[in-house]
C-alpha cells in the first residue's frame, strides 16, 4: 500500500511587503535549538548569506527583529521570533493527528482504486502517546491499517455500529471509574465485546515552568488571574476534568468550562508553553515534552475495545502480538506517566467493569 504523508505548512503575507518564506520558520526553530544562526545553517543546508537574507526579509515584513545577534555569531530569538516558533509548534500539535487520520483514509481509498487489498484493520482511537507508538509498530509489522483519531465517544460509537473493527478508549481508575463507564454505556454490549489492555497514563495540570502563579489543584482554575486552556467538549479528558472540578466544588459549566480548548494533549501543552495560558489539563508526556511543570491528579486505563466475534481474525491476532510484545511495552514505558506492564491483557467487558453486569 502507498504511504501518504501530510504536513502543515503556513505563511504570513502583507500587501506591499511580500510573504514570509516557509523555510524561515524552520530556520528560527533551529536557531532556538542550537543557539547559533551559523549552526542552524549547517543543519539545514542553507548558506549563511541566504539564511541572513531570509531573516532580513522577515524583519522587513513585520517591522520588528526576529533574532538577537551577539559576538561570535551566537543568536537568540527576539520575542517576535519566539512567537513565530511557538505558533508553528501549536499548529503541528493541533493538526498532526488530523492529518495522520486523513492520510490513512486516502491510503485506503487509493488502494481500493488500484484494486489492491483493502485495509485489513480499521482502528478508531482517542489520541494518546502509547496509541501513537502502537500505530507505528503495527505499520512496521506490515499491517494494512485504516487509522482515525477521534474522541473516545466517536470511537466507541463507530465500533458499536461496525464502522470500525477496534476502538481505543480510556477510563479513569478508582473513584471516577463508574462515571467513566457510564459515559460510554449507550455503545457498550456486555457479553459481546472484549477489552485489551494498552497502558495506564497519568492526567493532571500542565503549568508554566516554575508554576509562577502557585497553582495547586483544579480549584485554582476558577481564580480570575489564571488563564486556562481545556480539552474539547465530548472528549474523555474533558469528562475527567469536569468530574475533578465537581469534586473540588467548581461548576464545570461556569467560566472554566468556557475556556479556550484544543483537541489533543500536545496542543494543550503547546498552548501553555507559548505563554497563551497559565494552565492546561492533559497527560504528563505532553507536559514533559514542552518542558512544563505537571501536577498528577488521576490515572486512567487505556483500552482497545472490539467485538468478541472479531477477536480470532488474523488481523486481530496480529494486533495482539504487537500490543503484547516486549518491544511495545518497552517503548510505551519510556513515556513519562505511562505504564504498559500489562499491555496485551484480555478481558470480557463485564469482567473488567462489573457495573455492566
Amino acid at each position: 500500500m502507498n504511504k501518504f504523508t501530510i504536513k502543515p505548512q503556513w505563511t504570513v503575507s502583507r500587501e506591499g511587503s511580500g510573504t514570509l518564506m516557509p523555510r524561515l520558520i524552520e530556520l528560527l526553530r533551529l536557531v532556538q535549538q542550537h543557539g547559533s544562526l551559523a549552526r542552524a545553517c549547517e543543519v539545514s543546508g542553507l548558506s549563511y548569506r541566504h539564511a541572513w537574507q531570509m531573516v532580513r526579509q522577515g524583519h522587513e515584513l513585520f517591522g520588528a527583529p526576529l533574532l538577537r545577534m551577539s559576538p561570535g555569531r551566537n543568536s537568540t530569538l527576539a520575542p517576535l521570533g519566539e512567537k513565530l516558533v511557538w505558533a508553528d509548534h501549536r499548529i503541528a500539535a493541533r493538526l498532526t493527528p488530523l492529518f495522520e487520520s486523513i492520510a490513512s483514509e486516502l491510503e485506503a481509498e487509493i488502494a481500493q482504486a488500484m484494486q489492491e487489498p483493502p485495509a485489513v484493520l480499521r482502528l478508531h482511537a482517542s489520541h494518546g502517546f502509547s496509541i501513537e507508538i502502537l500505530q507505528q509498530q503495527l505499520l512496521a509489522d506490515g499491517m494494512q491499517l485504516e487509522w482515525k483519531y477521534c474522541t473516545a465517544i466517536e470511537a466507541v460509537s463507530a465500533v458499536s455500529s461496525w464502522q470500525c473493527d477496534v476502538a481505543g478508549v480510556h477510563v479513569p481508575q478508582g473513584e471516577f471509574e463508574a462515571a467513566g463507564v457510564e459515559h460510554y454505556r449507550p455503545w457498550l454490549r456486555p457479553g459481546e465485546q472484549m477489552l485489551i489492555d494498552v497502558s495506564t497514563r497519568r492526567q493532571g495540570l500542565m503549568l508554566q515552568k516554575g508554576n509562577p502563579l502557585r497553582i495547586q489543584g483544579v480549584s485554582d482554575l476558577a481564580r480570575v488571574d489564571v488563564r486556562f486552556v481545556s480539552r474539547d467538549p465530548g472528549s474523555g479528558t474533558r469528562l475527567l476534568l469536569d468530574l475533578l472540578l465537581q469534586q473540588a466544588g467548581v461548576d464545570p459549566a461556569g467560566p472554566v468550562g468556557y475556556a479556550p480548548w484544543e483537541r489533543t494533549h500536545a496542543a494543550v501543552a503547546a498552548y501553555v508553553a507559548s505563554g497563551m495560558a497559565d494552565a492546561g489539563f492533559g497527560v504528563e508526556t505532553a507536559a514533559r515534552r514542552f518542558d512544563l511543570d505537571f501536577i498528577p491528579l488521576q490515572t486512567e486505563q487505556y483500552f482497545l475495545l472490539c467485538d468478541e466475534a472479531f477477536f480470532d481474525t488474523p488481523a486481530m491476532q496480529q494486533l495482539m502480538a504487537v500490543v503484547g510484545s516486549d518491544e511495545f511495552r518497552a517503548a510505551a514505558n519510556q513515556l513519562p506517566g505511562y505504564d504498559a506492564r500489562h499491555a496485551g491483557g484480555v478481558h470480557r467487558l463485564e469482567d473488567a467493569f462489573p457495573v455492566l453486569r
